[in-house]
């Protein structure tokens, strides 16, 4: 594990993107900023994935960071929410490769496991063991806010080298495991 790096946080959405950065040095946590892209005030889907590609290459361009973790997309209620979860994913994704950083996937189970020690732990139960872990007594106006750090903090807790989450150095590597999603 690196001693120094920043690790970029998101959890993707299509109605709320949120997002997290942390700084670790040693075995210290500093949170450097977290919050939301709001997208509800847009009515076309490719203009919200439009929106997420630009904040995110944005937060990338403004805090230099190291790695990106990112929520995997969960069966939900439909196939339609899945589908532009995964669709709202993968812009933010092309994003991070686009700007040659590792990507690391973690499924929203794992994320909870990490942070709470219980995979089904509630959106509130995964805010408040953030706010003890990074010290901050700064409540986010979103839970989204907090799942996008929770993505961070949990790459933190995995390292590197992670046996879980997958990881992603470019294009070629991210089309090689999976060749379904490839038109």
């Amino acid at each position: 594990m690196s001693s120094e790096r920043i690790i970029l946080g998101i959890d993707p959405g299509t109605t709320i993107m949120g997002y997290g950065l942390i700084h670790q040095k040693g075995k210290k946590i500093n949170l450097i900023t977290m919050g939301v892209l709001k997208l509800s005030k847009y009515n076309d889907h490719a203009l919200k994935l439009k929106k997420i590609f630009e904040r995110t290459l944005g937060l990338i361009d403004e805090y230099h960071p190291d790695e990106l973790a990112i929520e995997a997309p969960f069966y939900g209620k439909n196939v339609q929410s899945m589908l532009k979860l995964g669709r709202a994913q993968g812009v933010a994704m092309a994003a991070g490769l686009y700007k040659e950083l590792p990507i690391f996937e973690y499924s929203p189970k794992k994320i909870k496991q990490s942070i709470t020690g219980n995979g089904n732990a509630s959106k509130e139960q995964v805010a408040a063991m953030l706010a003890n872990l990074i010290q901050s007594d700064k409540a986010p106006e979103f839970l989204d806010a907090t799942d996008g750090l929770a993505a961070a903090v949990c790459h933190y807790f995995q390292g590197s080298h992670t046996k879980t989450g997958k990881n992603y150095s470019g294009w070629k590597n991210f089309l090689k495991d999976n060749p379904d999603r490839v038109g």
